[in-house]
């Protein structure tokens, strides 16, 4: 069963991951606990549905970037895709994932290493600095599996403090270009 829209996106930012659980969810949706165990079998299955939506949505960022390669510049391009993939729920369901021992077991199902949605996230990086290396944009020896995940995480420090003010575009491409300098 698909999660689609999920009444965790609220009490997750508002409250954090630590006061997360099926009654928090269930009261925001205004519906009984019990309708939430109908569909799955504990909270975590419901939070393991949850991340894997997330992680499917970042198809759509993938689009974006790889139909931005050979346009623009590859800093803007990456300053873009990061600050909307962070601007979103992602910190939260980062928090989440760390948090919940059972929800990372079920997650190592389908992401063995790192953390879910950020590994995916840096596979996504990854292919685009490779679409950029090919069009020669990227130098051609430019290690782009390093690379990616060192944006996704100096990026992911920018925005780790889910109460905070988000950081400014300017913010995200100082550490883009921090990066990536020599690479172009």
């Amino acid at each position: 069963m698909g999660v689609g829209p999920v009444p965790l996106e609220p009490p997750l930012l508002r409250d954090g991951p630590s006061a997360l659980t099926s009654r928090a969810v269930t009261t925001e949706a205004g519906c009984a606990k019990g309708v939430l165990h109908r569909h799955f079998a504990d909270f975590d299955a419901f939070l393991a549905d949850l991340v894997r939506d997330r992680i499917a949505r970042l198809d759509g960022h993938a689009a974006a970037l790889r139909d931005s390669a050979g346009t623009g510049t590859v800093a803007d391009n990456l300053t873009d895709v990061l600050t909307a993939l962070f601007g979103s729920v992602a910190v939260a369901i980062v928090g989440l994932v760390t948090s919940r021992d059972e929800l990372r077991a079920r997650l190592r199902r389908t992401t063995p290493t790192g953390i879910p949605l950020l590994t995916e996230a840096a596979a996504v990086v990854a292919s685009y600095l490779t679409a950029e290396r090919e069009r020669g944009r990227v130098a051609a020896d430019a290690d782009v599996d390093t690379l990616a995940p060192m944006l996704i995480g100096a990026v992911h420090m920018l925005f780790a403090d889910r109460k905070g003010t988000p950081p400014e575009s300017g913010a995200v491409r100082k550490v883009v270009d921090a990066v990536i300098t020599g690479i172009g």
